[in-house]
């Protein structure tokens, strides 16, 4: 009798690929933000653990409830995931059948041909455009009738570029009304270019745009995983119905309350970030690295067949930075201190 084996595709499903931790050394290799938790958030997490000997909520309803009076929305179009990377698992879960074609820009989130193949749909990658935007003509372009979900990053990791609001708003006036697109909006907080819109307010009056946030980046919330969904309520009730139980749980659900109740000084910290990421893009181009403009916590170094050697440079000097190899570096912002050691580093690169 042959032993039980996993499912034979397996063997070539992408890999995701985590920064590395080193000990000692400086992580800017997974998008994290600097700060801890605030003392509000810290007291929440503390006293909510104390009733971890229970199961949480399973619809998390405090915490819809609040995102519901934070975006103006009614809480049938909200749904919570653990992070928003679950949720891209759960909108192809609960949309695509297998030989059903999911669209999204490559290079983009690494997750998403990941998802895909797990729920035996189908990856349709769309390059980048050659200043490492998201190419949507293109995407529009590669919708067939298949086409069952469109990812949009926006802002896009890696890269951290955007697009703006006539050309995505001519994009989904264009996409079939039987596609569902999916607005990525993991680094929004970081965003302050005037003309990138906000999804949830474009969303608005279409049935077939649904929006991804997450707690893990500007909320500081990484170690928790929750994020959240805003979609028509056909597709909130399809994704609670994929949902794996129980699996926000309580500490993550009353962190990210307190968080929301705690977003002005938040978003104070990103300020900061920002600051910090003009400072090192500009320094950086002064050095004669090529860098897109961003709007994300990070900055994307497009260093082609030099990436590898660049991030063992990197880690020569304990900074851990994110390589994709063959095509360029994503490196987080870090505090100044940290960001000094870095733009140090990159000077002493040979180039």
């Amino acid at each position: 009798m042959s032993p039980v084996s996993p499912r034979a595709d397996l063997e070539s499903l992408p890999k995701y690929v985590p920064g590395r931790t080193i000990q000692g050394a400086i992580k800017l290799a997974s998008n994290e933000v600097p700060g801890g938790p605030l003392p509000s958030v810290a007291q929440a997490i503390a006293e909510t653990a104390q009733g971890i000997n229970r199961y949480p909520d399973i619809t998390a309803s405090a915490l819809v409830e609040r995102l519901a009076r934070e975006l103006n929305e009614p809480v049938e179009r909200i749904a919570i995931g653990c992070g928003s990377v679950s949720l891209c698992q759960q909108m192809i879960q609960a949309l695509c059948g297998p030989g059903d074609e999911v669209v999204f820009p490559w290079r983009s989130f690494e997750a998403y041909p990941i998802v895909t193949q797990v729920a035996n749909a189908v990856s349709v990658k769309v390059p980048l455009t050659v200043e490492h935007g998201l190419d949507l003509k293109a995407m529009l372009a590669a919708i067939t009738p298949k086409t069952r979900l469109v990812f949009v990053c926006n802002p896009n990791n890696p890269t951290g570029t955007v697009v703006r609001r006539a050309e995505l708003e001519r994009f989904l006036d264009a996409v079939p009304s039987g596609v569902l697109v999916v607005l990525d909006e993991a680094y929004k907080e970081f965003v302050t270019d005037a003309e990138v819109p906000d999804g949830v307010e474009l969303a608005r009056g279409r049935d077939n745009v649904a929006v991804l946030r997450t707690f893990s980046k500007a909320y500081g919330l990484a170690g928790l995983r929750v994020g959240y969904a805003v979609a028509p309520e056909a597709i909130t009730v399809a994704l609670k119905q994929v949902y794996v139980a129980f699996s926000v749980n309580m500490i993550a659900q009353a962190a990210a309350i307190a968080s929301l109740d705690a977003a002005d000084e938040l978003l104070e910290r990103c300020k900061e970030i920002v600051s910090e990421r003009t400072r090192v893009r500009d320094a950086l181009v002064a050095k004669g690295y090529e860098v897109p403009e961003t709007q994300a916590n990070f900055v994307w170094l497009p260093l082609g067949e030099r990436t590898t050697e660049f991030a063992e440079h990197a880690l020569e000097r304990k900074l851990i930075v994110r390589p994709f190899a063959g095509e360029g570096a994503r490196v987080t912002i870090g505090t100044p201190e940290e960001n000094d050691l870095f733009l140090e580093a990159a000077g002493d690169f040979p180039r």
